[in-house]
């Protein structure tokens, strides 16, 4: 005779935690690859000296695992969220694991990334800038589990208030992959260190502002497509891995655009493009998610 459940008991299902696991996981190894890039530079370096191209070789191979990484966490936490709405094992626990993960993998892993491969000729500059991302990244993931514990409107249309930190945290790793297999060192970079140093504090802002971006919260196996619309994602698949340098650029900075232009695109159009039948033709009271 099994033992009845306590009702304080917390509640952990399995399969979408394990995914949040691997989200927390690819988020420590990136972290951790940075680091070992920084520690095989030296090993190397006390064996002979290194020219600056050697220097930076080495080191690119290590970031380019760690940001493969930054987009593995991005992966499996689009799954987490997925596999609990699908099984209906939405959970306290589940959503404050979800956070814990997101501020390692797309908190630290990204400032980190950011901070040594592009920011540090700036010095205390640049870490200062890599904290002020991070700060506003936990901000954000604090917030929303606030907010969660509210009612739900009626009007809520599963859209979120603010970017969200996962594509924030796309978006620095996205255009890091493209900068580092452009120049052959850092010194080649010039002008990018400021403009990437700009674009951080600019996600930090965005990440703690109220614009609205949807959530592709409907998004699930049961979603209906047209024939149209398959063919299209088949193509942008196969475009994204031929130009895999430049595509998750483009791909991460459309939803970072799509959220200034919203406002101006007809309701019907937002419907379709956010798979969103229950929006409504009102941004007043739209929930906040991480």
């Amino acid at each position: 005779m099994s033992t009845p459940r306590d009702p304080d008991e917390v509640k952990i299902f399995f399969l979408p935690n394990l995914m949040t696991a691997c989200n927390l996981a690819c988020g420590f190894f990136a972290v951790l690859m940075i680091f070992k890039g920084q520690v095989e530079v030296q090993r190397i370096a006390g064996e002979a000296p290194l020219a600056a191209k050697q220097y930076y070789e080495i080191s690119r191979q290590y970031y380019e695992y760690a940001i493969l990484l930054i987009f593995g966490s991005c992966l499996f936490d689009l799954l987490d969220g997925r596999l609990a709405r699908l099984g209906g094992q939405d959970s306290p626990f589940g959503q404050e694991f979800d956070s814990l993960a997101d501020i390692i993998s797309f908190g630290m892993a990204p400032a980190m990334l950011l901070s040594r491969a592009v920011l540090f000729p700036l010095g205390n500059v640049g870490w200062a800038i890599a904290l002020v991302y991070l700060v506003c990244g936990a901000m954000r993931l604090a917030k929303f589990n606030c907010l969660a514990l509210l009612p739900k409107k009626k009007d809520d249309n599963n859209a979120f208030r603010g970017l969200p930190i996962p594509m924030a945290a796309g978006f620095i790793a996205s255009l890091t992959f493209l900068l580092v297999n452009l120049y052959e060192n850092d010194h080649e970079l010039g002008y990018w260190k400021y403009i990437l140093a700009a674009a951080m504090l600019g996600l930090s802002l965005l990440m703690m502002s109220n614009i609205p971006y949807p959530s592709f919260k409907k998004v699930d196996w049961k979603t209906r497509g047209s024939l149209g619309a398959i063919v299209i994602a088949v193509v942008l698949i196969f475009v994204t891995i031929r130009f895999r340098h430049f595509m998750p650029v483009v791909l991460f900075s459309t939803y970072l655009v799509y959220g200034f232009v919203r406002p101006w695109i007809s309701q019907k159009l937002r419907k379709e493009i956010e798979v969103n039948p229950d929006l409504e033709d009102t941004d007043a009271e739209i929930p906040e998610e991480s």
